[in-house]
C-alpha cells in the first residue's frame, strides 16, 4: 500500500500515484476523504483507502467515490451502514487496532464483538486489520517489539475463535527498513518511496535515493557594507563588505522561517549561508566567497548540484524537525517538473 497523503509528501499526489500505478500498485493510502476524492477525480481507479478518521457527514461522499475506510471508531459503523445496506455487495473497510500509539484505533480486545455484530456482518466486508507503530526508527526496539507482540496476540485469539483473517499490515516505513517481524501481509511505505529514512541511521535494509530537487535562481545581487543589518528586525549584520545574493523562494513556499541564519543552500557546487530573516516570497544568502556567481544563476536548496547535496535530513537537523514536514511543507506555489528515467 503505497501512502501518498499530504500531496504524496510534497512531491504530487496524482502524478506520484498514476506513476505507482503504471508500476503495478493497487493500494494507495490518503489521511483524509478529500484527498481520496482528488485522486478519484483525477481518474485513478485502483483501490484508495482513507487512513484518518472520518465524520459522519463524510461519509455519503466516502461511497460515492468508492473510497475505503479504516475504521478506528465504531460509532462510525452505525453512520456506514446505513449507507451500503442496500448495495449489491458489502461494502470493504479496514480496521485499525490500538496496539500502542494511543491514537486511532480500536482496543484489541474489541475487534471480535465488531466483526460479528449485525451490521457489520451483513454490509460490511473486512479486508485488512492494521496498526500503527510508534516508535520503529529508534534504535530500541522494546517499544516495537511490544506492539507487534500486541497484534500477534489480537490475531491468533480471533484465529481461536475461527473469525475469517483479512490481510494484516503493520509495517510503515521504519517498519519495513528496520523490523522484519512486522511486515505480515500489507507493507505500507509512506517517506521511503521519496528516498528518504523517517531518521538517519545507518542500518538500512535498502540504498535509498532522494527523488525531489529544489532550485530556484538568484533573482538580484547586491554589495553592503559592514554592519549592515539584513531583512526583517536585523538578526544578521554583515562583519565585512558583502555579496548577498536573494532569491525568490520563502516560508510562503513552505520554507521554512526556522531555517532562518542557519540552512544553507548550494550555488557554485559550494554551500552558501542563509542571511537574516527569511521572508514570505524572498530569503537572503551570502556568495562573498563566490565572486563568480551572477544573477540568474541556480540555487539549489534541496537536492544535488554536481556532486555536493543537500538533503531533507540537513533541512530537518537545521530547523529541529523530521524530514516529513521539511517535504510536506513544500506548497501548491512551487512548481513541479517531472522528469522521466524511462
Amino acid at each position: 500500500m503505497a501512502i501518498v497523503k499530504a500531496d504524496a509528501y510534497g512531491h504530487g499526489g496524482i502524478v506520484i500515484t498514476k506513476t505507482l500505478s503504471k508500476l503495478g500498485i493497487r493500494r494507495f493510502g490518503v489521511a483524509t476523504i478529500q484527498e481520496g476524492v482528488a485522486l478519484r477525480e483525477a481518474g485513478i481507479q485502483e483501490e484508495i483507502i482513507i487512513l484518518g478518521g472520518q465524520f459522519p457527514e463524510q461519509l455519503a461522499d466516502l461511497v460515492h467515490f468508492q473510497l475505503t475506510p479504516v475504521i478506528s471508531n465504531v460509532d462510525i459503523v452505525e453512520h456506514l451502514v446505513p449507507l451500503v445496506k442496500n448495495l449489491p455487495r458489502p461494502y470493504p473497510v479496514h480496521i485499525k487496532v490500538d496496539t500502542g500509539m494511543a491514537r486511532l484505533g480500536l482496543a484489541p480486545q474489541s475487534i471480535s464483538s465488531l466483526l460479528q455484530s449485525n451490521d457489520f456482518a451483513q454490509s460490511l466486508v473486512l479486508q485488512c486489520i492494521m496498526t500503527h507503530l510508534a516508535d520503529a526508527d529508534n534504535e530500541n526496539t522494546e517499544n516495537t517489539h511490544g506492539q507487534v507482540r500486541v497484534f500477534q496476540q489480537m490475531v491468533d485469539q480471533l484465529k481461536k475463535k475461527g473469525l475469517p483473517l483479512p490481510l494484516l499490515s503493520v509495517a510503515n516505513t521504519a517498519g519495513i527498513l528496520f523490523h522484519p517481524t512486522s511486515h505480515f501481509d500489507i507493507v505500507r511505505p509512506g517517506l521511503m518511496l521519496f528516498g528518504y529514512p523517517p531518521a538517519p541511521r545507518g542500518d538500512l535494509a535498502v540504498e535509498l535515493k532522494p527523488v525531489m530537487r529544489l532550485t530556484t535562481n538568484i533573482v538580484q545581487i547586491r554589495t553592503v557594507e559592514p554592519h549592515q543589518p539584513l531583512s526583517y528586525n536585523g538578526i544578521f549584520k554583515t562583519k565585512r563588505k558583502s555579496r548577498i545574493a536573494v532569491l525568490p523562494i520563502g516560508y510562503a513556499n513552505g520554507y521554512s522561517r526556522r531555517l532562518s541564519n542557519k540552512g544553507a543552500v548550494l550555488v557554485g557546487k559550494t554551500r552558501a549561508p542563509i542571511v537574516g530573516r527569511i521572508c514570505m516570497d524572498m530569503m537572503l544568502i551570502d556568495i562573498t566567497d563566490l565572486p563568480d556567481v551572477q544573477q540568474g544563476d541556480e540555487a539549489v536548496l534541496l537536492g544535488n548540484q554536481g556532486d555536493r547535496m543537500i538533503t531533507a535530513l540537513d533541512l530537518a537537523s537545521w530547523q529541529d524537525t523530521v524530514p516529513y514536514e521539511v517535504l510536506c511543507n513544500l506548497g501548491p506555489r512551487i512548481n513541479r517538473v517531472y522528469v522521466s528515467k524511462e
